[in-house]
């Protein structure tokens, strides 16, 4: 040991060989308005508010935006790591990365696993191949999902048919040892618009209208063409079913705050892995510049903001606010946010 750094020395420390060890007393180097204002704000049981919210009139709004965009840039770049290694493990193939993610996202959380491992299962040269044909891509999704009863006891004919072509398709690749059970997807506590049936035609509706997946994403000039690309109407079927052989009126399709949802983790992230792999920053502030053109988001995290007054009019600034609460508000890392620091300055200054 070199050195021994603490906040009060009050034990001496030694050597194994009985040579004490220089010490670092930080007490005295302290401003006690510091500590005591640090540990008001890490210390304080989690509220309604932050633990700032009081001292927040204080803080320039230059500092809180630059704070938030700061973040919002951290949690992209995050997300994008992931696409990055997600495509080293493809094979540096950026259509089978787009595939992959695409899949995760379309779970919106309760499925995402679930649909992460079907795209595992269902190779993406196998579904190039049949991609024309909507119904053979709905029977190698849902068949090899393990969501189609055998076709003898298929409560339709559509179903039925779906099955024997996934049958087929099935035996011709090999898929059979990799498929999935019926019991390893969410359906508790979903809205029937949730389901993941109901997800998995949307994914094939969509798998059908794009031929290749990576550069409509890619070459996208704003979210309205995005929209249009994701906006797939399904096949007549899986309009008035939410699951094999249970019917509805009408069952809603994609919505444009699910669209939404998918160009912010999904498009966003994997536009700016592909910029980054290619050293284009450009690339990756146009990427970013998407979440500006998206409407805000809404949840009860957002709504702690609000009451704050911090901006929040875009996607991005929900983006980046709630980059703020998990990266540093609700685990009180008030020290590295600049406007924690602020704060504890202001104090300091104060006191003196």
């Amino acid at each position: 040991m070199v050195l021994h750094v603490v906040y009060t020395a009050d034990v001496p420390v030694h050597r194994t060989d009985g040579t004490p060890v220089p010490t670092l007393n930080l007490g005295p180097r302290i401003e006690p308005a510091l500590l005591t204002a640090y540990n008001a704000l890490t210390t304080a049981p989690i509220p309604t508010l932050l633990p700032c919210a009081g001292a927040l009139p204080t803080v320039p709004e230059l500092t809180r935006l630059m704070m938030v965009e700061r973040v919002l840039l951290d949690r992209v770049t995050e997300k994008a790591a992931v696409l990055q290694a997600l495509h080293a493990r493809t094979g540096h193939d950026w259509e089978s990365t787009a595939w992959h993610a695409l899949a995760a996202g379309f779970g919106f959380k309760k499925n995402t696993e679930p649909l992460a491992r079907l795209a595992l299962a269902l190779p993406l040269a196998v579904l190039r191949k049949h991609r024309y044909d909507l119904r053979q891509t709905e029977a190698l999704l849902f068949g090899q999902a393990g969501l189609l009863p055998p076709a003898d006891s298929a409560p339709d004919d559509y179903c039925a048919a779906l099955r024997r072509e996934y049958d087929f398709l099935a035996h011709k690749y090999n898929l059979g040892p990799t498929a999935m059970a019926a019991h390893e997807w969410n359906f508790l506590r979903l809205r029937p618009a949730n389901f993941p049936t109901v997800r998995l035609a949307q994914l094939a509706a969509l798998l059908h209208a794009q031929p290749r997946l990576f550069q409509p994403l890619l070459d996208a000039p704003d979210v309205r063409t995005l929209e249009k690309i994701l906006l797939t109407s399904v096949s007549d079927y899986w309009q008035n079913h939410y699951r094999p052989g249970v019917s509805a009126a009408k069952v809603p399709g994609l919505g444009k705050s699910s669209a939404h949802l998918l160009i912010i983790n999904v498009v966003v992230p994997l536009r700016v892995a592909h910029a980054r792999s290619i050293d284009n920053q450009a690339g990756v502030e146009a990427a970013v510049d998407l979440l500006t053109q998206l409407p805000r988001e809404q949840n009860s995290i957002l709504a702690i903001y609000d009451e704050l007054q911090f901006r929040h009019r875009t996607a991005a600034d929900s983006q980046g606010l709630l980059a703020l609460h998990n990266g540093y508000c609700a685990p009180r890392r008030c020290l590295h946010c600049a406007i924690g620091s602020r704060i504890l300055q202001r104090n300091v200054a104060a006191t003196k």
